[in-house]
């Protein structure tokens, strides 16, 4: 399968190195230097900013190009865009492409409803350099509760992802998190997204829709 990142900070390095593991070959790289182009990708993968988008989209339009974008902090103008573009080529979005973390929305999608009559929030922690607060993952989780919770954020140190659930009433606590260990989580999340949607139609859509579809889950 041939390639393309946009953004080739940390996570873009991250993406490149994961995807050259299994055997791909990287022909377009996008960063604020420009384009480096040597070939037609099978494949974008975006998990740089919100101004990149447009790039990104234009790129996707001209080639007819399978996205698969983990960029936080887009607004509903973006989302909207994403949404009228998987029209014309599939896109794969999600805030977090970790399996752990769309494990436990799905948990809670299932149970919360038990625990509605609890005191709840979100505490999430990301490294001192994002920009997004609260982070895309922190509001998939709020979502997945399907009511208004306090969300608690902090930006220190070089955190990859830190995620708790915390739920109480007056005798005992109930504690739900994850945390990333490392930068390869989610580029793995990307890679199992990027080889699936290869060939699927034009149609937007979920990571979790993926995991539903993978045959086992790696280890």
């Amino acid at each position: 399968m041939n390639f393309g990142v946009v953004g080739t900070g940390k996570m873009g390095k991250e993406i490149i190195e994961t995807f050259q593991d299994a055997g791909h070959k990287l022909v377009l790289k996008v960063n604020s230097s420009g384009q480096k182009m040597e070939g037609v990708p099978d494949v974008i993968v975006d998990f740089s900013r919100p101004e990149a988008l447009k790039t990104t989209l234009s790129i996707c339009y001209d080639h007819k190009i399978p996205l698969v974008i983990g960029t936080t902090g887009l607004g509903q103008e973006e989302m909207e865009e994403l949404k009228k573009a998987s029209n014309h080529f599939p896109v794969v979005q999600s805030y977090n492409f970790s399996i752990g973390i769309n494990l436990m929305l799905k948990i809670l999608s299932q149970f919360s409803i038990y625990l509605n009559g609890w005191d709840t929030e979100i505490f999430e922690m990301h490294h001192s350099s994002k920009k997004d607060k609260p982070s895309g993952t922190a509001l998939m989780i709020k979502n997945a509760l399907g009511r208004e919770v306090p969300i608690h954020s902090l930006r220190i140190g070089g955190v990859y992802g830190d995620h708790r659930l915390i739920f109480g009433n007056t005798g005992e606590i109930i504690e739900i998190s994850h945390r990333a260990l490392s930068r390869k989580v989610f580029a793995m999340g990307a890679l199992k997204s990027a080889e699936w949607i290869v060939g699927k139609a034009p149609r937007f859509y979920a990571f979790d829709e993926i995991i539903e579809n993978m045959k086992g889950v790696e280890k």
